[in-house]
C-alpha cells in the first residue's frame, strides 16, 4: 500500500549514492515544496501540478489540462492532513506517480486516474463521486488500482486474489501501468523502513512486478526497479558493481570513439540519424560480468542509433556492417519479428579498430518510445479512431500484448486457483524468448495432415518443444497434433525448438485424436500444460470431443492417467467389432491392431471391457496359458472391411537417406494418415520403422503394404504382433 512508503531524506542524494543521475528528482522536489505550500493557483494551474503539466505537454501538446487540475484539487483536498511516514504531505505520492507516468508519455485519462488512485481507498471519496465528476473510464481505472492495492503479492498470496488482479489488468492495461509507477515511487522512498520490510517488498517486486513490467514492455520502469531491488537484496554485489562502474569513469570511453565514427559514416551516406551512447544499468552490468568473467569499457554501455523510418534502420545496419567488422552471432531482427511485449529494434555488434566490441541497437524514434514505455506509449487503447465501427460499450484492446490474452484464457479455463497460480509463476519466471516460424497451408482436415492458420511467427520460451508450438499456434485444436517437421525434417513432438526454427505441424484427420500423458514431459509453456491436463483429467462421459458422432462420444472420453493414443482411443467408438458379452465395452488391442477381416478373439479385462486381439497375437497365447477364457468376437458388416480403422505396421529396410520421407509419401498416396511413427537406430545398415496408420477402409490394407514394400530399400512390411522368424532382420 502506498501509504506505507517513507522517505529516507534527500532524494537527490539517494540518487547520487546509486551512481545514476535522476533528472526527475528536481521535479519531485519542486512538487514536494509546492505541496507544502498548498494548492495556490498560478495561470490556472496549481503550483504543484506545473511540472507535471509541462512534461505532459511535451508528449501531448493539445492535452486538456483542466481535468488534471480538477483531479489534483480533489486529491489534495481529500488527502489534506494525511502524512507519509517521512512526514511529507501525502499528496506528494500521487503527484510523483503522475509525474513518472507523464515522463513516459501516458495520456490524460491515465494521469487523471493516477492523481486519484489512492482517494477511494484512503479518503471519503467514493467511486460514484469519481464517476460523476470524471467519467466512467477514470472511475474504472481508479477502481482497478484500488483492487490492486489490496493484493498481497508475496509467497503467501491468495491465488484467487491474484486472479482478480489479472482480470482488472486484462480489461485495461493502464491499471497495471499505474500500479507499476506507484511501486517505483515507493521503492525510491524505501530507505527508512526496517530492513526486513525492505527485503519483503523487494522480493515481491522482483518476483511479480518486474516480470509484469517486462511483459508490458515498460523497460524504463523495469530497469530502475531492477537496480533498486538489486541494491536491497544483494548489497555486496551492488556495491562491487557500482565501484566497478566508477573505476571506468576517468578512462577514455571506447564507445564514444565508435559513436563518433558512426555519425561520420551515416552522415556521408546521407542517413539522418541520432547516435547515442546508452549506459547499462547496474543489473545489466552485473549480468555481463557473470557471463564474461571480466569487463572492458565497451561493456558498460551500448550504442543507440535512432532514425525516422523503418527502412532507415536497415540502411544503418548495412553501413555499419560495411564499415565495421560485424559479430554475426549477435544479430537479431526484432523489427520483422517483434518480441512478445511489442519491442522492436535491430540488434547487432561491431568491432572497433582496437578490437573492442560495441553492441548496437537500431530503431526508429517511435520504436524507441515504445521500447521505453511499452503499453504506456500507446495511449488510450479505447479511444475512437477514424473509421472505427466498434459497438458501443465494447472494450476491445488492440494494444494488449498476446501473453496477457493467454493469462486471461488460463484464468477462465482453470478452475483450480493453485494450478493457475503455479502456471502463472512459471510463466513469469521465463526470462528468454525464442521466435519460431510456423509454415503450412490453412487446410483443416486436409489429407496431408496440415491444419490451422497459414504461417506466422510465434514467441515461445527458450527450451520449448513442438508440443508448446502446437498449442501456441492452434490452442485446443493442438490435441489432434500427431507430428511435426522442424526445418523441413520430420521430428517428434518432444523435439526442442531453437530461435529461428521453422515448424510445420501435422494434424490428425479425425477429431478423436488427443494428447498422451508423455506430452506433459515435453510441455514447457503453462498454456500447453493446462490444456493437456484438462484433456487427460476428463472423466468418462464428458463433453469432448465436440465433433464425436451421437452416441459415440462417451466412449472417447478418458479417465485421468489413461493414454488416449492409437487404436485404444479409436476402438470403443469405432463400432467395428461385436463381442458375445452383453453390455461390455470393446477395445481393439494396441499390440496387434486387428482390422477386418483378421481372425480375432477377445478377453475380458478390468472395468467390464473386452480387448480384441488378432488370433496370431502373442498376447492370446499368454492369456490362454493363464487360463483366461476367450470371448467370441465378430466383425460388424460380415467382415467386409468397409469401416475406417487403425493398424500398426513394421517396415524393415536398408538404412539410406530419405527413406522415411519416401515411406511417408507412399503411405499418403494410398490415402492413409500417419497417426504416429517411430524409427529405431540403424544396426548393421538395417533399420526398422514402426507406423500407426489410419485407413479409411480396412480393405485397402493389402495394397498399402504392397506399396510400402515397393519403396527402394524396403525388404519387408509386417503387421504388429505377428510372430517373427529368428532371421527377421535379414534380407
Amino acid at each position: 500500500m502506498s501509504a506505507e512508503a517513507t522517505n529516507p531524506g534527500n532524494p537527490e542524494a539517494a540518487g547520487r549514492k546509486r551512481g545514476r543521475p535522476r533528472p526527475a528528482l528536481r521535479g519531485l522536489r519542486r512538487i514536494g515544496r509546492a505541496a507544502l505550500l498548498g494548492p495556490t493557483a498560478r495561470d490556472g494551474l496549481p503550483d504543484a501540478l506545473e511540472h507535471v503539466a509541462k512534461v505532459h505537454r511535451r508528449h501531448h501538446p493539445d492535452a486538456d489540462l483542466d481535468i488534471l487540475s480538477k483531479a489534483y484539487q480533489l486529491a489534495e483536498s481529500s488527502h489534506r492532513g494525511q502524512l507519509r511516514k517521512s512526514g511529507e504531505p501525502y499528496i506528494t505520492h500521487p503527484l510523483a506517480v503522475t509525474l513518472i507516468l507523464a515522463e513516459l508519455g501516458a495520456e490524460t485519462t491515465a494521469l487523471t486516474a493516477s492523481l486519484l488512485h489512492d482517494t477511494v481507498e484512503d479518503t471519503e471519496v467514493t467511486l460514484d463521486q469519481v464517476r460523476t465528476e470524471f467519467g466512467a473510464e477514470v472511475c474504472y481505472l481508479v477502481d482497478g488500482v484500488t483492487k490492486l492495492e489490496k493484493v498481497d503479492y508475496g509467497a503467501a498470496a491468495e491465488p484467487e486474489t491474484f486472479r482478480k488482479m489479472l482480470v482488472a489488468t486484462g480489461n485495461d492495461v493502464r491499471v497495471m501501468s499505474i500500479k507499476l509507477a506507484d511501486r517505483l515511487h515507493n521503492m525510491r522512498t524505501l530507505g527508512v523502513m526496517r530492513p526486513e520490510k525492505q527485503a519483503r517488498i523487494a522480493k515481491v517486486t522482483r518476483d511479480v512486478l518486474i516480470p509484469l513490467a517486462e511483459r508490458l514492455g515498460v523497460q524504463a520502469l523495469k530497469t530502475e526497479l531492477e537496480d533498486l531491488v538489486f541494491a536491497i537484496l544483494h548489497p555486496e554485489e551492488y556495491a562491487t558493481t557500482r565501484q566497478l562502474v566508477r573505476s571506468y569513469a576517468g578512462r577514455p570511453d571506447p564507445l564514444a570513439a565508435i559513436a563518433g565514427r558512426t555519425r561520420t559514416i551515416l552522415a556521408d551516406a546521407g542517413i539522418e540519424a541520432e547516435v547515442l551512447v546508452r549506459p547499462r544499468h547496474f543489473v545489466s552490468v552485473h549480468r555481463v560480468l557473470l557471463a564474461r568473467g571480466q569487463l572492458t569499457g565497451a561493456d558498460l554501455g551500448r550504442l543507440l542509433v535512432l532514425v525516422a523510418e523503418d527502412a532507415d534502420c536497415y540502411a544503418v545496419l548495412g553501413e555499419l556492417h560495411t564499415c565495421f567488422t560485424p559479430v554475426v552471432s549477435e544479430f537479431k531482427d526484432f523489427i520483422a519479428a517483434p518480441k512478445f511485449n511489442l519491442y522492436q529494434s535491430l540488434h547487432t555488434a561491431v568491432s572497433g579498430e582496437a578490437g573492442e566490441i560495441a553492441e548496437t541497437l537500431i530503431r526508429t524514434h517511435q520504436m524507441h518510445r515504445v521500447a521505453e514505455a511499452g503499453v504506456i506509449a500507446l495511449g488510450n487503447p479505447y479511444a475512437p479512431t477514424d473509421g472505427a465501427d466498434a459497438p458501443e460499450g465494447e472494450r476491445a484492446d488492440p494494444t494488449r500484448p498476446g501473453w496477457l490474452d493467454r493469462l486471461l484464457e488460463w484464468q477462465r479455463t482453470t478452475p483450480d486457483p493453485d494450478t493457475f497460480w503455479t502456471s502463472l509463476r512459471d510463466d513469469l519466471a521465463q526470462d528468454r524468448e525464442i521466435t519460431v516460424f510456423c509454415t503450412g497451408a490453412p487446410a483443416d482436415g486436409a489429407p496431408d495432415g496440415s491444419a490451422g492458420p497459414a504461417g506466422g511467427a510465434i514467441g515461445l520460451p527458450a527450451g520449448a518443444s513442438c508440443v508448446d508450438g502446437a498449442y501456441a499456434r492452434h490452442g485446443e485444436a493442438a490435441h489432434c497434433c500427431i507430428g511435426a517437421r522442424v526445418n523441413g525434417r520430420l521430428a517428434t513432438l518432444g523435439t526442442v525448438l531453437h530461435d529461428g526454427d521453422s515448424l510445420h505441424l501435422l494434424m490428425a484427420p479425425d477429431s478423436a485424436a488427443g494428447p498422451s500423458p508423455e506430452w506433459l514431459d515435453h510441455a514447457r509453456t503453462p498454456a500447453a500444460r493446462l490444456a493437456i491436463a484438462r484433456w487427460l483429467a476428463r472423466p468418462p462421459g464428458g463433453g469432448e470431443p465436440p465433433a464425436a458422432p451421437a452416441g459415440q462420444g462417451g466412449e472417447r472420453r478418458r479417465a485421468p492417467g489413461h493414454r488416449p493414443t492409437g487404436p485404444d482411443r479409436q476402438a470403443a467408438a469405432s463400432g467395428l467389432a461385436v463381442v458375445d458379452l452383453p453390455g461390455a465395452a470393446v477395445r481393439l488391442a494396441g499390440c496387434c491392431t486387428p482390422v477386418p477381416p483378421d481372425t480375432v478373439t477377445g478377453f475380458a479385462v478390468r472395468g467390464g471391457t473386452v480387448t480384441v486381439h488378432r488370433a496370431l497375437c502373442p498376447a492370446v497365447a499368454r492369456m490362454a496359458a493363464m487360463g483366461r477364457q476367450p470371448v467370441g468376437v465378430r466383425w460388424r458388416g460380415a467382415g467386409k472391411g468397409g469401416h475406417g480403422c487403425r493398424v500398426t505396421l513394421l517396415a524393415e529396410a536398408f538404412s539410406r537417406p530419405h527413406l522415411l520421407a519416401d515411406l511417408t509419401e507412399a503411405i499418403a498416396a494410398q490415402g492413409a494418415a500417419v497417426v504416429s511413427a517411430a524409427v529405431e537406430p540403424p544396426h548393421e545398415q538395417l533399420v526398422r520403422h514402426t507406423y500407426t496408420l489410419h485407413l479409411p477402409n480396412a480393405a485397402g490394407l493389402p495394397s498399402l503394404m504392397r506399396a510400402m514394400r515397393q519403396v527402394p530399400g524396403v525388404f519387408d512390411v509386417l503387421r504388429a504382433g505377428r510372430p517373427r522368424p529368428a532371421a527377421a532382420m535379414r534380407p
